[in-house]
């Protein structure tokens, strides 16, 4: 049987994809205990992974919750585990991108939101489908989308079930960039030497303050900054000296 997810080092990226592509990539019980271990892994190695990916194979990121699946009634292995992962990723010492082609619904939007970033295709449809057969989010919806878009938007997205194109949803911030399909993988590339080029100790830390002060009042969140800064690099000094050289 095919790994449902696949696991792609190069570089200091590590890419995940999610493999069902004859099930548009739905995200089973079986899927996500595959994740949820290459997640643990990866937040045990930042000396050697600065970035993660996560995609989809075939023609979509993911379609969403395995609804067959989930009309089985199938346990997972421990209560709320697939909110769990959802989580374990959104925490992950390293910055994660999810990388939006085809269909991205519901269950799929909340993995994705738990990235720092979304980078969505020209063919990216996003959309949340919870009320359409009558259930409700617990995986995030309700909390990650609405820090994304604005509560109004958030709102709008849920109550309508309707369907928005990458441009749209880079238009309200839920996408950082809409890219054409032609240049997602070359523009992909780019952004991660970008992000890899830059200190990854300098990543981790930014990446725990902006985790540990979501929802702060300001005075609280500066205060946070000044007082559990954790400093410098082993590298910064390097990183200068580089700078410098003509």
């Amino acid at each position: 049987m095919p790994a449902l997810v696949l696991r792609a080092d190069a570089g200091g990226l590590a890419t995940l994809t999610l493999n069902r592509p004859e099930k548009m990539n739905a995200l089973s019980i079986d899927l996500f205990i595959e994740l949820r271990a290459h997640i643990e892994q990866i937040a045990q190695q930042t000396d050697t992974i600065g970035l993660v990916i996560l995609r989809g194979a075939g023609r979509n990121f993911s379609a969403g919750n395995d609804l067959a699946a989930l009309s089985a009634e199938r346990l997972p292995p421990k209560p709320h585990f697939q909110a769990a992962t959802i989580d374990c990723l959104a925490n992950l010492p390293q910055p994660v991108i999810a990388a939006i082609h085809g269909h991205c619904l519901t269950g799929a939007l909340e993995l994705a939101l738990a990235a720092d970033f979304i980078i969505a295709a020209d063919s990216a449809i996003f959309a949340d489908t919870h009320a359409k057969f009558s259930l409700t989010p617990v995986w995030g919806m309700s909390q990650r989308l609405p820090r994304r878009v604005g509560q109004a938007k958030a709102r709008e997205i849920c109550f309508t079930g309707r369907f928005y194109s990458g441009l749209e949803a880079a238009a309200m911030g839920l996408a950082n960039q809409c890219i054409p399909d032609a240049d997602f993988d070359s523009a992909l590339a780019q952004l991660a030497r970008q992000i890899l080029a830059q200190s990854w100790f300098t990543h981790r830390a930014n990446k725990r303050l902006f985790n540990a002060t979501d929802g702060m009042q300001l005075s609280a969140g500066l205060a946070h900054e000044i007082f559990r800064n954790e400093g410098r690099g082993a590298d910064m000094q390097a990183r200068i000296e580089a700078f410098r050289k003509p």
